[in-house]
């Protein structure tokens, strides 16, 4: 049996047991070693006496993965970017930016919905966890719209979708892993998270208001608050304003000449400021160990699925399944935007049955090699290419379409976890009800996605200034 055809056998299975419930990372981990397996022991001619040192040849492989991956410096910006979020959460910034949101946004329709999206995308800013974000605006937000009489399925579905933003919005810890499977300058990927961060956000406000003018009673204003009280408002929530710069700057050196430092040093320093905030405003050892533990728990989780999943990757090499799969991408006689397209709504169907970063890492070294082709190559100019961007900008720009895909996939049922996140929180809730309330925002997405495929400036111009 050829090494494609061990290649999609195993697959195949790996699917079969993602759907049955298994964790992505056990799941890979266990398909790659059985790929593994077979594929050294298929090279001994299956001899039953060559079968254990298929094994030890596969054992061997398997083993050096999760060191010489996730040893990798750019990964360390994964932990830093989720703890500056639970620190922000102890400082009293959440509450801080919602109020503020809500001082300056809630008069128009449907107000506090709008307020609770802008507050996201603000803490989303500081923030490299959707997860996170849903929580913290669970406790927040809900309750707000609830009082005011708002339908608590879509105040649950208003959080679920806001706490996506996270995923796009930088520092995001999703962006990070794109950026190392394809091997891609994170600092650049995490500066084109931005404009298209702030567009979903816009565009989520929009869906709220055309909601609240057209259904009756579903979402009163909030009126009341003078000026004094909205400029009163602003500074407790400046500091988060003031952690953003202080990491773009450090990262990318607005003044010219090299930068002040990486992007994991970025991240570190951030994570210290927010730090020294939420001990100013009187952070307790009770609260920075909740803060430690929650963020090691969420890290552990991530890199859990990381190492499990590299596992597969590898396997994938030896089947020679990415650039079988480029190569018949390529073969297409369909336009490169079509197929584009379909793999993009194939993300939408995966994303139902599996979570973004396990799904992103599980097809990315098949579909981005396939990608790239199609637009002409890694090597490609902007003249020559198909989609009419460079092969590095391709990348860049291919990398936010996922990654907002992957968005997508954190509220999709059966298994979109911020929906889950939501419900855990708050008793009054099921699942249920949040996925109900998530529903307006599907077309929200496929909005905001299909404005990010017509215009690609969109995603390409801040990074194009670096």
């Amino acid at each position: 049996m050829e090494p494609i055809e061990i290649g999609l056998i195993v697959s195949g299975g790996l699917l079969v047991l993602v759907i049955l419930g298994m964790r992505v990372a056990f799941a890979a981990a266990m398909a790659g070693m059985v790929g593994l397996i077979w594929i050294f022991w298929a090279k001994y001619d299956y001899d039953p006496a060559r079968f254990g040192k298929a094994l030890t040849v596969a054992v061997k492989t398997a083993g050096q993965v999760p060191h010489s991956k996730v040893s990798s410096q750019a990964l360390s910006l994964i932990p830093t970017f989720i703890l500056i979020g639970y620190l922000a959460y102890h400082a009293g910034l959440t509450r801080a930016l919602f109020e503020a949101a809500k001082r300056w946004l809630a008069w128009v329709p449907g107000g506090l919905a709008v307020s609770t999206i802008f507050a996201t995308a603000g803490f989303a800013a500081v923030s490299g966890a959707s997860v996170a974000t849903s929580a913290v605006f669970a406790r927040i937000a809900i309750p707000e719209m609830l009082k005011i009489g708002y339908n608590k399925q879509f105040a649950a579905g208003v959080v679920a979708a806001g706490g996506t933003l996270a995923s796009l919005i930088p520092p995001s810890a999703i962006l990070v892993i794109y950026a190392i499977i394809v091997e891609q300058d994170v600092g650049k990927l995490l500066l084109a998270g931005f404009i298209p961060g702030a567009f979903s956000a816009v565009i989520y406000g929009l869906l709220i208001i055309g909601l609240a003018v057209t259904i009756k009673d579903f979402g009163p204003p909030v009126t009341g608050f003078t000026w004094k009280e909205r400029f009163v408002a602003l500074p407790p929530a400046l500091p988060i304003v003031f952690v953003v710069v202080t990491i773009i700057f450090f990262v990318y050196n607005p003044f010219g000449g090299d930068a002040w430092g990486t992007p994991t040093e970025g991240g570190a320093i951030g994570a210290f400021v927010v730090f020294l905030i939420a001990l100013y405003r009187g952070m307790r050892w009770a609260e920075l160990k909740d803060a430690l533990l929650e963020t090691a728990k969420l890290s552990v989780m991530i890199f859990t699925i990381i190492w499990g999943v590299l596992i597969y990757v590898r396997f994938l090499g030896f089947a020679e399944l990415p650039a079988a799969f480029a190569d018949w991408i390529t073969s297409l006689t369909l336009s490169p935007m079509l197929i584009l397209i379909c793999i993009l709504l194939a993300y939408a169907v995966l994303g139902m049955f599996m979570d973004a970063i396990g799904m992103l890492l599980l097809t990315l070294p098949v579909v981005y090699p396939a990608v790239m082709a199609l637009n002409g190559g890694e090597a490609v100019s902007a003249a020559d290419s198909a989609f009419g961007m460079s092969g590095p900008m391709c990348a860049i720009w291919f990398g936010i379409l996922v990654v907002k895909m992957a968005e997508f996939c954190l509220i999709t049922p059966p298994i979109g976890l911020n929906c889950f996140v939501v419900a855990g929180v708050r008793d009054d809730l099921t699942v249920q009800d949040v996925f109900k309330g998530v529903t307006p925002f599907f077309i929200a997405d496929a909005v905001t996605i299909a404005f990010l495929i017509a215009f690609p400036a969109i995603v390409l111009w801040l990074p194009g200034q670096v």
